[in-house]
């Protein structure tokens, strides 16, 4: 857990200002932080997405494939 996670669960306790005083955060920081939440929650459903892509990508090469060739397939696969 990160410090702003912390925050942003117990600031209805103690306020975020308290909390980023105690913690030596910047408020300024953490506001910037919560609103980026959408774009980390879509990165995070990317990155899911991709990392499945090359599972299946390497079980229907029988795990014969490395790095070089599943990024090739990825991306032959992207264009078609």
């Amino acid at each position: 857990m990160n410090r702003f996670t912390f925050i942003e669960d117990h600031h209805h306790a103690w306020g975020v200002k308290r909390l980023c005083h105690v913690l030596e955060a910047a408020r300024s920081s953490f506001y910037t932080w919560r609103a980026g939440r959408q774009a980390r929650a879509a990165r995070e459903r990317a990155d899911a997405a991709l990392a499945e892509r090359v599972r299946t990508v390497h079980a229907e090469r029988d795990g014969t494939y490395g790095r070089p060739r599943i990024t090739a397939e990825l991306r032959d696969g992207a264009s078609a």
